[in-house]
């Protein structure tokens, strides 16, 4: 089968590989979508995987296509991609995402990537029968997006600022919006905001051309935002969020740091003076009390989340050069890639 493999840092190829032994806790799938994600790109170019060769991919869905259970051939599945250890203390209480020695697909072990892939059953989460494949690879950034939603405590009828306008910014939008909160976003690309528009959230801060907090505060007749999501990994518009959230406030950090975060004596002294909660968040829940992908499933389904106009690109595996080129030059709006196979 093909696969495409990360041989070294920024060594992505195409290749023929040997599909493993399935064991009897799998099921093979075989892979029909899978999605970019931000975070692959930094896997590929420049950070790499946790050893070599590994397929990446973590966000993608296919059909069963063996199984000890022969009633699960042929059903449609999405795939969380966290391993949980089982036995430590979160396992035990079914908080995974909270795993202290998780494995994970597409960075820690083969991933999506590829033609076939053997996924471990209590990893499946299956869909209706009748959903398409490209629209269901988005279950994981949309599971991740409401997980992060869930983690502010998002209430209707309250208010929500959010920093980057990438896919998980826009799905965290859509989940507010579904909540009934009101969503001010916040990006500085003048085609990410334009997108947004599209997608029917009008009041937008270009940040490169206008003052963020000043912006945010006229909005809300001077109080801040109830809550506050920062998901571009940056110092600036952390500080931002610090000042624009309105006192007792949630701020919530999602985006991946590239490097050391810092904050002025200001905006530390507004986490005090307003006392506001600090939250973090990295993952979903994916249990069976609490299950974001199940969530994500049915709100991509009914439209709820509006899935389709987020795939704004298309490829086969073979065409993957091309793939990451796009997301990596955006001399184009780019939302989210996707292998088609």
């Amino acid at each position: 089968m093909k696969a495409l493999v990360l041989h070294a840092v920024g060594d992505l190829r195409y290749d023929d590989v040997q599909l493993p032994k399935r064991e009897s806790d799998e099921v093979t799938v075989s892979i029909k979508a899978a999605g970019i994600c931000g975070s692959d790109v930094p896997r590929v170019f420049s950070k790499g995987t946790y050893h070599f060769p590994t397929v990446p991919g973590h966000e993608f869905s296919g059909i069963i296509a063996d199984a000890d259970n022969q009633h699960m051939i042929g059903k449609k599945v999405v795939v969380f991609p966290l391993v949980p250890c089982g036995i430590c203390e979160f396992c035990k209480v079914g908080k995974y995402e909270l795993c202290t020695n998780y494995d994970y697909y597409g960075s820690r072990r083969d991933g999506g990537f590829s033609e076939q892939l053997n996924v471990k059953i209590s990893n499946l989460v299956f869909l209706p029968d009748d959903m398409d494949l490209s629209l269901a690879a988005l279950a994981e950034p949309a599971s991740v997006a409401l997980h992060a939603i869930r983690q502010c405590g998002v209430q209707g009828l309250k208010s929500i600022a959010i920093w980057g306008l990438g896919p998980i910014g826009l799905l965290c939008a859509m989940w507010a919006k579904a909540f009934g909160a009101r969503v001010i976003g916040i990006a500085r690309d003048d085609k990410k905001i334009q997108f947004a528009h599209e997608l029917g959230f009008y009041e937008i801060i270009n940040s490169e051309h206008e003052d963020v907090v000043e912006s945010i505060k006229a909005m809300t007749d001077g109080t801040g935002v109830d809550y506050c999501i920062e998901g571009t990994g940056a110092s600036k518009p952390l500080g931002q969020a610090l000042m624009a959230c309105k006192a007792e406030g949630v701020v919530l950090t999602m985006g991946n740091p590239q490097g050391d975060i810092e904050l002025s004596q200001q905006e530390y002294w507004a986490i005090l003076r307003k006392q506001l909660q600090l939250r973090g968040t990295w993952n979903s829940s994916h249990n069976d009390y609490i299950d974001d992908w199940k969530s994500a499933i049915q709100g991509l389904y009914d439209n709820t989340i509006q899935g389709v106009p987020l795939i704004t690109h298309r490829y086969q595996f073979s065409d993957y050069q091309v793939a990451f080129e796009k997301m990596r030059q955006r001399t184009e709006h780019v939302c989210k890639v996707m292998f088609i196979n």
